[in-house]
């Protein structure tokens, strides 16, 4: 198994460059496809192939767009329409590399302990702010709900 390095294009285990022969000999799997071989043989096959993936993975990228304001897993959903675009294209591939980078990323920098303080701070005065006008509210008008203060 090679592991690849994306800045040095170099097999990181040995030092050595990747070289063309990586990959299959014969070059059988077009680049990002994992379409099996038969379909891989006819170039109309292909085509369908990528369609049908690319509409497999737009319904299911289009479901989770629905239920990001819905109570779902939203992105969860998004991100599988991703995988399911990233077996046949290379640029859905790239985009799942690149987010799953940030996500580590922005996981990394919530762990340290400064961000974590800062973060409770500005959660416990927001969280004061929004009680101190829920208590100025009841003080100043009850239980009466705001749509029906024109009575008052």
């Amino acid at each position: 198994m090679t592991v690849r390095n994306d800045k040095t294009a170099g097999n990181t285990r040995t030092g050595e460059a990747i070289t063309p022969d990586d990959g299959p000999p014969d070059g059988g799997r077009a680049v990002g496809s994992l379409a099996p071989a038969f379909v891989r043989r006819s170039r109309a096959l292909q085509r369908a192939w990528q369609v049908a993936i690319f509409l497999a993975g737009l319904a299911v990228v289009g479901l989770g767009v629905v239920l990001l304001p819905l109570p779902g897993p939203g992105w969860v959903v998004i991100f599988l329409g991703m995988g399911i675009w990233a077996t046949e294209f290379v640029w859905a591939r790239l985009v799942l590399r690149w987010t799953r980078r940030k996500v580590a990323e922005a996981a990394h920098r919530a762990m340290d302990p400064r961000v974590r303080r800062r973060n409770l701070t500005i959660t416990a005065v927001v969280l004061a702010a929004v009680v101190g006008a829920g208590g100025w509210y009841l003080a100043r008008y009850g239980l009466v709900v705001p749509w029906q203060l024109d009575g008052r």
